[in-house]
């Protein structure tokens, strides 16, 4: 005898539906699906898997199951085109689903008039470029297009915005599908920096006109106001090619103290023989001053100039918690060699202890305070002079509870003071 525990109730709905006919079933979907694109799309999706279809029948299935995906995302969309962005969730959803449509569009061949009524409804958030989604926006545009009729006129529709960013994309589809009367056309619209004359010269040197492809280059170097990275990269490697060492050595000499790192500085300095570096090194030594400081610090420390790193170090601000990791490696290397001048860096970064702030102020603070009580009783042997240091900080903020508990967590001894 079977129990009622174990006896499965019917669904009512399941039961309705199972007694429904077709025609009512159908008014049921339409009405769900009417004004819902989400339920709509569920819809299309569901019902392709288990109905037969021609296949011109499944192309237009999948196509307006494409469209309901965009239907479905647009409000979303058209609030944050509205307001400049806005929170992180709805920027999220919407971004998720652009990333679906973009991969509905490369996996399936749509017909070109579903793909232009996309084209249609993306183009005038890319125009506005105020939602924050302008790379998924770009990407759902370029997806869109199947062939070179497809680029061409997303290519007009770019350019007929008549601003540089989609100028830019405007142009490389021209210079992608071969029409370079175009793409010359809109090149020469701006001449700026040096990105611009690197496309250009790279554009004539694939085209095999090698001479105009130089010219523009050697222009570039001297009229360009910025950018200048891939064009010396591209005039370099002619050099080099040609053979000439001394125009190949100047124009790296160039990038590498185009913002100095100390990354910059060992490549060059390994491109270099002996001879190259004697004349070099000065004139790199005269850029160090050009550099962040965080960099020039870097340097003096590869070139083993200690007495000039401490200097650097004991004028700049002790590093927050978001940055500075390698200026504290640097601390850290010259703790013995200049422990006064290191112990006093790390003292600058406790900052002022004499008003209340929040528990994550404190642990950060504590942290701190575990360099300077490192450099007392590790460094300098003088545990005493940290004792009568940790005792009046710790009277000071005898009342703060949350400052007592956190440097009792980081400092051995803390609670004992």
């Amino acid at each position: 005898m079977t129990s009622k525990r174990n006896r499965k109730r019917k669904d009512p709905l399941q039961e309705l539906v199972l007694a429904a006919d077709h025609g009512i079933l159908a008014k049921l979907v339409n009405r769900l699906a009417l004004g819902r694109p989400q339920i709509r799309r569920e819809c299309f999706e569901y019902l392709k898997e288990h109905v037969m279809l021609t296949p011109d029948e499944e192309a237009v299935t999948d196509a307006e199951a494409m469209f309901a995906l965009w239907v479905e995302l647009e409000p979303d969309l058209s609030e944050l085109d509205e307001y400049g962005g806005g929170d992180y969730e709805t920027e999220g959803h919407v971004g998720e689903l652009l990333y679906q449509l973009v991969e509905k569009l490369r996996a399936n061949r749509f017909p070109r008039d579903y793909r232009r009524k996309i084209l249609d409804e993306v183009i005038p958030y890319i125009e506005s470029g105020n939602a924050g989604m302008d790379d998924a926006l770009y990407e759902v545009a370029y997806a869109a297009c199947h062939d070179e009729e497809d680029l061409r006129n997303l290519a007009k529709r770019f350019e007929d915005m008549g601003r540089n960013w989609p100028g830019d994309h405007a142009r490389r589809i021209y210079r992608r599908i071969g029409d370079q009367e175009k793409y010359l056309e809109l090149r020469s619209l701006r001449m700026e920096y040096g990105a611009d004359y690197h496309d250009l010269a790279t554009f004539y040197w694939e085209a095999g006109d090698k001479y105009r492809a130089m010219d523009v280059a050697r222009q570039g170097l001297k009229k360009a106001k910025g950018r200048m990275d891939e064009l010396r990269s591209f005039l370099a490697k002619r050099a080099k090619e040609s053979g000439d060492r001394s125009q190949y050595l100047e124009l790296q000499f160039a990038q590498a103290t185009d913002g100095l790192t100390v990354e910059k500085y060992r490549a060059f300095k390994k491109m270099c023989n002996g001879k190259e570096w004697v004349v070099y090194e000065p004139r790199i030594l005269k850029e160090l001053d050009k550099a962040w400081e965080e960099e020039r610090l870097k340097i003096h420390m590869v070139r083993k100039e200690h007495d000039q790193a401490i200097k650097l170090l004991t004028k700049i601000a002790y590093p927050t918690r978001f940055d500075g990791d390698d200026v504290l490696k640097v601390a850290a290397k010259l703790e013995r060699k200049y422990p006064q001048e290191i112990l006093a860096f790390y003292i600058s970064g406790i900052g002022n202890l004499n008003r209340s702030q929040t528990r994550k102020i404190y642990a950060e603070k504590a942290e701190v305070m575990v360099k300077v009580r490192h450099m007392w009783v590790d460094v300098m042997g003088t545990p005493d002079r940290w004792d009568k240091f940790a005792k009046k900080v710790k009277i000071a903020n005898q009342k703060r509870p949350a400052f007592q508990e956190e440097f009792g967590r980081k400092l051995p001894g803390w609670k004992s003071l």
